[in-house]
């Protein structure tokens, strides 16, 4: 059975420049990475090209054995990619229900679903977006990609700029999506005790190229690997 992502090689950025350098990593289908490293070392890039929004200069991307590289974006959306990018993109002049009704497409994952994971956006289903607070903002864009019942969800900074305690909300509902609903995620995360706990494995990129790769338990607990590419202490 192939793996449900599979990247080979990658040299991707925008237009002639060059971010990725030879990437390469696979993903289980059912398991958590988190995808580390400082602001600028290609961790969004990564994730835009999955999707397709960037160029690929070389090297090959699989979804579930299906070769994406020279799909289009939405193409890849149909194939099975989730995407929640840092800003979000929720339709703010559509309630919330609207919002997850106008784009659902036929799975297990329906608007109940969602409000299940995320009981704070039932409370909000007749609010529109703009009424919304960040985090909520953030459960809804979750909330939005799943009902597009893909195979590979992307996450793209989904705790940056939350009070604490929508943090804890949130990742609560991740953690649900990936443990109980055997989804395959890839979250990029600036800070990475938070998310190294609800992950399988790790993966630490800089200057566009991967620096680490392992089990995510191992990395959480490994003070001079976290200091040496993150600068953070355990």
């Amino acid at each position: 059975m192939p793996d449900m992502l599979n990247i080979e090689g990658l040299h991707a950025g925008y237009a002639d420049s060059i971010v990725l350098n030879d990437v390469s990593l696979s993903l289980d289908q059912g398991e958590t990475l988190a995808l580390l490293g400082r602001n600028g070392t290609g961790k969004t890039t990564l994730i835009n090209t999955v999707v397709g929004v960037t160029r690929r200069h070389k090297g090959s991307i699989q979804l579930g054995g299906q070769p994406l590289e020279h799909l289009a974006p939405h193409v890849r959306a149909r194939a099975g990619i989730g995407w929640v990018p840092q800003e979000r993109n929720i339709f703010r002049s559509l309630t919330v229900h609207e919002n997850l009704t106008a784009v659902a497409r036929p799975g297990s994952w329906t608007p109940a679903k969602v409000y299940d994971t995320f009981p704070r956006l039932a409370e909000r289903k007749g609010n529109m977006g703009a009424q919304l607070s960040g985090g909520e903002q953030q459960m809804l864009a979750i909330g939005r990609a799943l009902v597009l019942n893909p195979r590979l969800l992307l996450l793209d900074e989904p705790t940056e700029g939350l009070a604490p305690i929508l943090v804890e909300e949130v990742l609560r509902g991740i953690e649900n999506v990936t443990k109980n609903e055997g989804l395959s995620v890839i979250i990029v995360e600036q800070h990475p005790q938070l998310i190294l706990a609800i992950s399988q494995r790790a993966v630490i990129l800089d200057r566009g190229t991967v620096v680490h790769q392992g089990p995510a338990h191992e990395l959480r607990h490994d003070q001079a690997l976290l200091n040496r590419w993150l600068g953070v202490s355990v």
